[in-house]
């Protein structure tokens, strides 16, 4: 039975916890008395704690995360009624900050604070040793014991181990497998996390590619980049672009997220040469009110961005995810629609409209008073209402954001969402008013069928918008059998047969590849 056991709620299976495995390969000599548990966040609690209890360890890490901490919060609670002898060590974003005030804290004999690959090590060898006390050793004749918080100094990116030994084949073919080049921000955008994270710094180069050819080897074609400005370094940027293009094989799919007003010709010239789809960039724009930028501290170039996504656009297969964020201090609805439009014009796939969240640790709180931010208070913490946005448009926003989801970002409906604003002069304007539209007709934002979206954008085309019935239909019949394994769909008197088309890929990029975006032009 492992003396350690290292351990997380995933959000969802396909999430492989890649916090995990820096742990576990950062061990050392102690790797052999560890094992990893992962879960998801809808199993029940008493099932994750029979299962950790049933390796009898000595010592237990979880890994602290916002969308975690309410049911690791339970799993720990439990924990120490059972077995309050086992050792709990807590690390991750969501317990390195604010630590006085959280639950799940006081409940845990130790938090780690920061990057903890080679301080959780450290501590499990103290917990580890045979005194009285697990936590504590003997020092010159007396007792020292580890503190409650232990922060973690940032530890030389050269020392790590490599984790990525630790996907096993399971992973490579059914998860995300993640993977990072650098870490740190060198941006101060103030409801980030990473902003904090000054400064950049980068894992050796060739080293890491090394990793990458490892799991080329071992048949891995899914790689999602973790870092946060993949475009910042251009020798590395280009060492890793060239890298899997010379290396490149039908079903290899890379995701970075990018810096949106830094594409050099350098960095051009490699991207023109991926296939189509093979390559997503997620770009985080988040506002284009030059104000609200100013009040949360962000840069960027907005002229250079809208020439970076053009060429993306006219001379590459990239597919863009591009963010917004709804509740941002000082910006209203109108500011964001006005963003929204911009964007829609610059013609991304992809447009996630996120909702503010307060992040234990962020600078964003400053702005509280003047700008009347008002937060949930537990987990994700989304913005409720704001001086300029009152919680009944904040509500309404959430709507657009999640029927946005479902019908743009999906890619499912991509030329039936154009004829919504083709003579319109705002597409913000057009979908919110399809959102109070639709809201009012379901009265729900989830567990909303296909066919229940197909046949609501029929409706409101053709009966709201009043748009020709022939032309509505024809178009969602494109849509509907463009994808795989539609049932058949009767709109009043159109009916759609099911059809059946061969899965390949990433389905929600695929089905975005060979369309037009979301551009209004």
């Amino acid at each position: 039975m492992p003396d350690i056991v290292l351990a997380t709620l995933n959000a969802k299976y396909i999430h492989a916890s890649f916090g995990l495995r820096y742990l576990m390969a950062n061990l050392g000599e102690l790797r052999d008395r560890a094992c990893m548990l992962e879960f998801v966040i809808n199993q029940q609690p008493l099932e994750i704690v029979e299962a950790l209890l049933s390796r009898e360890p000595r010592i237990i890490g979880f890994g602290v995360y916002i969308w975690n901490v309410e049911q690791t919060t339970e799993v720990v609670a439990l924990l120490k009624r059972l077995r309050p002898d086992i050792t709990i060590i807590l690390g991750g974003p969501e317990v390195s900050y604010e630590t006085e005030q959280q639950a799940i804290v006081a409940l845990a004999d130790h938090v780690i604070t920061g990057e903890a690959d080679l301080k959780f090590a450290e501590v499990c060898r103290r917990g580890l040793r045979d005194t009285d006390t697990p936590v504590c050793e003997a020092l010159e004749g007396r007792q020292e014991c580890l503190p409650h918080i232990i922060a973690a100094e940032l530890p030389p990116l050269a020392q790590l181990a490599s984790p990525y030994e630790l996907y096993t084949d399971e992973d490579l073919k059914n998860r995300v497998i993640y993977v990072e080049a650098s870490r740190g921000c060198p941006f101060t955008c103030e409801f980030c996390l990473s902003s904090l994270d000054i400064p950049v710094r980068a894992f050796p180069t060739d080293a890491f590619l090394a990793s990458m050819q490892r799991l080329l080897d071992r048949g891995a074609t899914q790689f999602k980049f973790v870092d946060r400005t993949f475009n910042l370094h251009l020798p590395t940027s280009t060492a890793i672009l060239q890298f899997f293009l010379d290396r490149w094989r039908e079903g290899l799919f890379l995701h970075f997220e990018m810096v949106p007003d830094r594409l050099p010709e350098q960095l051009r010239g490699l991207i023109r040469q991926f296939p189509a789809g093979a390559v997503q960039f997620e770009v985080g724009i988040q506002t284009f009110d030059d104000a609200t930028s100013k009040n949360i501290s962000r840069r960027q170039n907005l002229d250079r961005l809208a020439d970076n996504f053009r060429f993306l656009r006219e001379e590459t297969g990239v597919h863009i995810h591009a963010d917004l964020i709804v509740g941002l201090p000082g910006e209203d609805i109108e500011s964001f629609g006005r963003g929204f439009d911009r964007l829609v014009r610059l013609g991304p796939q992809e447009i996630q409209i996120g909702i503010l969240k307060r992040l234990r640790g962020t600078p964003i709180v400053r702005h509280d008073d003047e700008y009347r931010m008002i937060y949930a208070p537990n987990p994700p913490y989304e913005i409720l209402s704001t001086r300029e946005i009152p919680f009944e448009q904040m509500q309404r926003m959430r709507r657009f954001a999640r029927y946005w989801d479902i019908v743009a970002n999906s890619g499912h409906f991509t030329g039936t969402l154009k004829l919504m604003w083709q003579n319109a002069d705002s597409p913000f304007a057009e979908f919110l008013r399809f959102s109070d539209w639709l809201h009012a007709k379901l009265g729900r934002t989830h567990q909303i069928a296909l066919h229940v979206t197909a046949q609501a954008l029929f409706d409101f085309l053709v009966n709201e918008a009043a748009l020709d019935r022939e032309l509505v239909a024809t178009t969602l019949e494109t849509d509907w059998h463009r994808t795989p394994s539609r049932e058949a769909l009767n709109l009043r008197g159109h009916h759609l047969a099911s059809k059946t088309v061969e899965k390949r890929g990433n389905q929600r990029q695929t089905r975005h590849t060979h369309e037009t975006a979301l551009s209004s032009r």
